[in-house]
C-alpha cells in the first residue's frame, strides 16, 4: 500500500510540518500584511473605491527605490500602459524597476490565446505579485459568466490558479453584487468565486472619495481569510476591519503616499448585515438554504422548514435566489 497518497498525521503530531501561510504584501502600519504569496487574493467593491490603487500600492512595495521583487500587471480593463505606469510612479515606484523586464511586465491581452500564453510565461518568469484587473473582463474571454460555477471554475483553472502556482500573490480585482441583499454577502456572481479564494478576500469601501492628485481613503474588511493570518490581527467581528487604505499627497508634487493603517479596536466600517432582531446572519442563512433538499420554494416554505420569522426568511430567500441566479 502506498501511504504517500495520504496525509502524514505523524509529521503533524511531531511538529515537522511547515507553518501555515502568512500574508506577505500590502504591509500595514503595524507591519502585518494583507495578501498571501502563492494564493489567489481578491479585492472587491464599487467603482472608484480604491481597489486598483490598493493593488498597485502592494506592487510598489516591490518596485520602490528599496524594493526587490517582480510584478506582472494583466490589464483586462484597458486602463492602458501610460495610466498604469503613471499610477505606479505616483505611488513611488522607481523608473529603473519599471523599465527592467526582469522586474516589471505589463500586458493588455488581445484574446484568450494571448492571456493563456502570458500565464505559461509566468511559470518561468515567476512574479512575486500578479495583478489581474479585472475579473469581470477576464471571464468573457473564456465565454464564461460570473453566474455560472462551472464556467468560472474553467477560467480560474486556466489563469488564476496557475499564476498562484508560480508563487505569485495573485491580486484579482472584482465588483460587488448589484442586489441590495447579495451585496452584503460580497462579490458579484457565483459563490464559486468565493470558494476559489485561497488567500484573503477584502471588501473595499470608500471612506473619503478618491480624487486625482488629492488622494482619498477606503475601509478594508475581511470577507474571507482561508488561513486566518489576516483575521488574527484584526478586531473580532464577523467581517472585521483589516485596516484603512489612504492615499496622501506628499511634499513632492504629483506623488501620493500610500498608507495601510492598522485597525484600531474602535474602528467600525460600514455595516453589511441587515438591521433588526429578526435578521440573523445573512451569509449563514443563505448557506442554510443551499443545504435544503428540495430547494426552498417560497417565503412560507422557508419559515416552515427553518423555523424563522418572516423578515429573516424573506431576506435570506431573496439573497439565496440572487446567489443562485443562472448558476
Amino acid at each position: 500500500m502506498d501511504y504517500g497518497r495520504y496525509f502524514d498525521v505523524a509529521a503533524m503530531l511531531d511538529g515537522t510540518l511547515p507553518e501555515p501561510p502568512r500574508p506577505s504584501y500590502g504591509v500595514r502600519t503595524d507591519q502585518h500584511a494583507l495578501f498571501y504569496a502563492g494564493e489567489v487574493n481578491s479585492l472587491f467593491g464599487d467603482p472608484e473605491s480604491g481597489k486598483s490603487w490598493l493593488a498597485l500600492s502592494a506592487a510598489r512595495e516591490l518596485l520602490g527605490e528599496y524594493g526587490d521583487g517582480s510584478v506582472l500587471v494583466v490589464d483586462m480593463d484597458h486602463n492602458g500602459p501610460a495610466a498604469t505606469v503613471s499610477r505606479l510612479l505616483a505611488l513611488g515606484a522607481s523608473t529603473a524597476a519599471l523599465a527592467d523586464r526582469e522586474r516589471f511586465l505589463y500586458v493588455e491581452p488581445d484574446d484568450r490565446r494571448h492571456l493563456v500564453a502570458v500565464v505559461a510565461d509566468m511559470k518561468l518568469w515567476r512574479p512575486d505579485i500578479a495583478i489581474v484587473d479585472s475579473l469581470g473582463e477576464m471571464l468573457p474571454l473564456f465565454g464564461s459568466s460570473s453566474n455560472s460555477a462551472d464556467e468560472y471554475t474553467t477560467a480560474h483553472s486556466a489563469v488564476l490558479k496557475p499564476l498562484a502556482k508560480s508563487g505569485a500573490a495573485v491580486l484579482v480585482i472584482d465588483h460587488l453584487a448589484k442586489g441590495a441583499e447579495s451585496r452584503k454577502l460580497g462579490q458579484s456572481g457565483t459563490t464559486a468565486k468565493r470558494r476559489a479564494i485561497g488567500g484573503v478576500s477584502l471588501r473595499v469601501t470608500v471612506k473619503d472619495a478618491f480624487a486625482p492628485g488629492q488622494g482619498g481613503s477606503a475601509w478594508l474588511t475581511v470577507n474571507k481569510d482561508r488561513h486566518g493570518g489576516v483575521r488574527q490581527h484584526c478586531p473580532p467581528a464577523r467581517e472585521p476591519v483589516a485596516g484603512r487604505f489612504e492615499l496622501k499627497p506628499s511634499t513632492i508634487d504629483g506623488v501620493l503616499e500610500p498608507i495601510i493603517h492598522a485597525p484600531a479596536d474602535t474602528d467600525r466600517a460600514p455595516s453589511f448585515t441587515i438591521s433588526g432582531e429578526d435578521s440573523g446572519n445573512l451569509e449563514a442563512d443563505v448557506d442554510g438554504l443551499d443545504a435544503l433538499t428540495p430547494p426552498p420554494s417560497s417565503k412560507r416554505d422557508v419559515q416552515t422548514r427553518m423555523n424563522w420569522g418572516g423578515t429573516r426568511a424573506s431576506n435570506a430567500l431573496a439573497a439565496w435566489r440572487e446567489r443562485n441566479a443562472d448558476a
